[in-house]
């Protein structure tokens, strides 16, 4: 790990501790239970997705404001900023919430505006869409490149783009062993094989 130099992260529920009930979400929203959020509300008639997707911000707004690092995530983007490396976040959520939690937790200076993925920018996880977008603006080799989520969704953008997938599993939940290279259950464990210099 300690020769990858450009770093994609997943926001919510990896940099930040995990607060969206996505079950609750859901069923204010009517998304059935084997459907993805976004990809309900995008096959719904435009009057339709444009009260959900309101909705949906009004949701995920609330969360942002409540927003909390996850344990160890500034001193990993610490190291990983004094190292040199490139940081990026690649996430489903909506730039202006993304914007509200980078600034309520204090990492917004390890990102650029440029640096962040959001759902109004790519395709969404798990399509790699937009982590190829990322790589691209980098000239980064996929080599060189890792992908840091708490889902499967994020394990498997990572799988399609061809970096290094590392599933954040902070809560001990599922693991998808087959879509991650590492498995860490906090972020002392990946800075302790990063070496803390």
């Amino acid at each position: 790990m300690k020769l990858h130099r450009y770093w994609i992260f997943d926001l919510d529920g990896t940099l930040t501790r995990p607060k969206h009930d996505f079950i609750a979400i859901r069923h204010q929203l009517g998304v059935p239970l084997d459907q993805g959020i976004l990809e309900f509300i995008a096959d719904q008639p435009d009057a339709v997705k444009g009260e959900l997707n309101a909705r949906l911000e009004a949701i995920e707004r609330r969360v942002a404001e409540d927003a909390e690092l996850a344990p160890g995530a500034a001193d990993l983007l610490d190291l990983l900023s004094r190292r040199g490396c490139r940081l990026g976040i690649l996430t489903r959520n909506s730039r202006a919430c993304v914007e509200i939690t980078l600034e309520c937790t204090g990492i917004a200076p390890h990102f650029t505006y440029g640096d962040i993925v959001c759902r109004e920018d790519a395709r969404p996880k798990p399509d790699g869409d937009g982590i190829d977008k990322l790589l691209a603006r980098w000239r980064a080799p996929r080599g060189l490149s890792v992908m840091v989520g708490d889902y499967l969704f994020d394990l498997q953008a990572g799988r399609s783009a061809g970096v290094t997938t590392v599933h954040y599993n902070g809560k001990r939940g599922p693991t998808w062993a087959g879509y991650s290279d590492l498995i860490v259950h906090d972020f002392s464990e990946l800075q302790a094989l990063l070496g803390d210099s």
